[in-house]
């Protein structure tokens, strides 16, 4: 069955209902303006007690690394910047826009440990090639699969169908999705991004992640987003066997790791070095998944 919809059509369609909060949406606004004052965001940011605490918390996680604790909002919004400000009033409030969805579906606490893992991982590769605004690759990594859950929750049957593909491997998954649907979740994904008013720079490396060669392509972003699902898709509790990570055999064009100019020797310190902060940022923003690790 194909879903007579381009993603386009659904984002639109389901914007009200897949909304981030509103205090999410305002702040986003106000640091894409150039004329927000610090002090404007952070009145903003305290009329919500749980967010502020949040991001005091995830501010000295070690994601971070900060070697003295940052104590008081406006120190966090200084030291920290405001794109990695966005980043983590995001991460605390997207989790809260997908509920309910059926566990015969999808194992949400899997879906977002595997989300966080392909944030930091990406942050991570970016820091590495020295990519401008890396902040934003962990927010791309974090949100890369989210048409996903729009597909689940709206197309249920249809979706089912495309899970049939799982086992077979992502390639038959990616195909089923574009024969039931006409489309990938990833197109989907980058579309919701458009309507909550992201900048493209999050966006198009996310509606690339499945063909980062592609000649319409940010090349070297799509590459470096699409390495690093990958890799995290490896990582447990995401894959369904166990994972040693002297034994991480990754599947991706090659291409793509070329164009990024890394050593594959670093893919096993890598999934080392980014456990930690996986763990620390769900432990924060979605405790239940930290707990299955």
């Amino acid at each position: 069955m194909n879903v007579s919809m381009n993603p386009k059509t659904i984002a639109e369609n389901v914007k009200d209902i897949y909304s981030l909060p509103e205090v999410a949406l305002e702040i986003n606004q106000l640091i894409n303006s150039e004329s927000t004052s610090n002090s404007e965001l952070e009145t903003l940011i305290f009329c919500d007690p749980a967010l502020t605490a949040q991001i005091m918390r995830l501010a000295n996680s070690a994601y971070f690394g900060f070697s003295k604790e940052i104590d008081t909002l406006s120190q966090a919004i200084s030291i920290i910047g405001r794109l990695e400000l966005r980043n983590l009033v995001l991460a605390t409030s997207v989790i809260s826009t997908f509920p309910g969805i059926s566990p015969k579906l999808v194992n949400m606490e899997t879906f977002w440990f595997h989300s966080v893992a392909c944030g930091v991982m990406a942050r991570l590769f970016a820091v590495k090639t020295n990519s401008t605004q890396k902040e934003r690759f962990f927010i791309a990594g974090l949100l890369q699969a989210i048409g996903k859950l729009v597909l689940f929750m709206q197309y249920p049957n249809e979706s089912t169908e495309v899970l049939c593909f799982t086992d077979m491997g992502e390639d038959a998954e990616i195909a089923a999705e574009r024969r039931i649907f006409g489309f990938t979740h990833a197109e989907l994904s980058a579309e919701l991004l458009k309507q909550w008013q992201l900048p493209a720079s999050i966006w198009q490396p996310i509606e690339f992640k499945l063909d980062p060669l592609n000649v319409n392509a940010p090349r070297k972003d799509a590459c470096l987003l699409h390495v690093a699902v990958n890799i995290a898709s490896k990582m447990e509790p995401c894959s369904c066997q166990p994972m040693d990570v002297h034994e991480i055999k990754p599947t991706y064009h090659t291409e793509a790791w070329n164009q990024l100019g890394l050593n594959p020797e670093m893919i096993r310190p890598a999934v080392a070095e980014t456990s930690l902060q996986i763990l620390d940022i769900l432990s924060i923003i979605k405790p239940e998944a930290a707990a299955i690790y």
